[in-house]
């Protein structure tokens, strides 16, 4: 049981490092708590193997502390459902952050509470695969046990119902998907890991023995259920991301033609990744690096600028009707374009460069035009 345990906490450890923030991207209250979710998940499966069990007996030389220990996981996991559900409904701040210190208070309060009882209880065998049902009869154990599974039950029937409402709504796409495989994982996981553990326990209760629920068929369950939620959550996230992705090599392929022009005019390009970095050669990257070595080439060609091309431009464009942001933008245009010429040897008369010059123009926008010069340039030559 080990094994499927220990597998799927490597699977939500996996999902947690696909659910991370790009460096670049703000924070997201929302994709914090989904990514501490996949991780609190991944703990909480590694403590409940019963070879991590028995390494903590072991190392702690207290039988069963493991308990309390993996309770408490599971209880800090329904806590990280609850106040995802209340970042995914959204609405005012404040209401958010009221509603997450109480989720917190709530389950901080359960989780101190089955360490309190632990430590009254009488618990010297260890058990590592059927404490549930072992303990069920033994006082201050029976409360502890009952606690986190109505913990844990009552996270994962508010978030089912909830993403059962979203999923009938105008909901399309991968984040319909992405709903309904939470829900399926979220009532694979009530039903049985939570329910079977329940029973087994209300049946040692009435001096029934239905421990196979239990030990058989909750591990592989609650592993099955964190794994199709799990994907439910990284699915949409993996979507997005890949838009994203695919913007990105687009505004690469357009920003080509612009660092061909600029290229030897760079002081010293920033340097590509090597072939054993693969996670940097992600087009989102590979743009950052040529955005950043097309924007000090372009401070590098400011000696070739000409302020009276600016000013001309900046005047043509005002006089066109534009608006005076989109005249600044042309006239910067204008001194870019000229000030290639210029280096290029293709300039009329010295430059008379701008003291202090910043790029703002939009690097897509500047590169459309160069390439437009390009390819009228051949004509020109044929004209002469």
């Amino acid at each position: 049981m080990s094994l499927v345990v220990y597998m799927a906490s490597l699977l939500l450890a996996v999902a947690a490092v696909m659910l991370r923030r790009p460096r670049r991207t703000p924070r997201s209250p929302l994709s914090l708590a989904t990514r501490a979710t996949a991780c609190i998940a991944a703990v909480c499966f590694f403590w409940s193997a019963p070879v991590t069990l028995a390494a903590v007996n072991h190392a702690t030389g207290i039988p069963n502390v493991g308990a309390p220990l993996t309770y408490g996981s599971i209880s800090a996991l329904s806590c990280s459902l609850i106040i995802l559900l209340i970042h995914w409904r959204g609405g005012p701040q404040e209401r958010i952050r009221r509603m997450t210190r109480m989720a917190v208070a709530v389950y901080g309060t359960l989780i101190v509470a089955i360490v309190v009882l632990f430590s009254l209880a009488d618990a010297r065998t260890e058990r590592l695969t059927d404490l549930d049902t072992y303990y069920a009869n033994t006082p201050y154990m029976r409360e502890m046990i009952a606690l986190y599974l109505m913990g844990h039950l009552a996270s994962t029937i508010v978030l089912s119902a909830v993403c059962l409402k979203w999923a009938r709504d105008e909901v399309t796409g991968l984040l319909r998907l992405g709903l309904r495989l939470i829900l399926a994982g979220l009532l694979l996981d009530a039903l049985g890991f939570t329910l079977a553990k329940v029973t087994a326990v209300v049946a040692r209760w009435l001096g029934y023995d239905l421990d196979f629920l239990s030990t058989t068929v909750a591990p592989p369950a609650a592993a099955l259920g964190a794994l199709i939620y799990s994907a439910g959550f990284v699915l949409p996230r993996l979507g997005s991301a890949a838009a994203v992705e695919r913007q990105s090599l687009a505004t690469y392929r357009a920003l080509r033609p612009l660092w061909s022009a600029v290229k030897d005019l760079a002081a010293t390009p920033v340097a590509e990744p090597a072939w054993w970095q693969p996670w940097w050669h992600l087009p989102s990257n590979r743009l950052y690096l040529l955005e950043a070595n097309i924007r000090d080439a372009l401070l590098q060609l400011t000696a070739h600028f000409d302020q009276r091309v600016g000013h001309a431009a900046y005047a043509a464009a005002v006089e066109r009707g534009e608006e005076r942001e989109r005249a600044r933008i042309a006239a910067e245009k204008a001194m870019i374009i000229d000030g290639l010429r210029r280096a290029s040897g293709q300039g009329d008369g010295p430059a008379d460069p701008p003291e202090k010059f910043r790029v703002t123009i939009d690097l897509v926008e500047l590169a459309h035009a160069v390439h437009r010069l390009d390819e009228a340039a051949p004509d020109q030559v044929r004209a002469r």
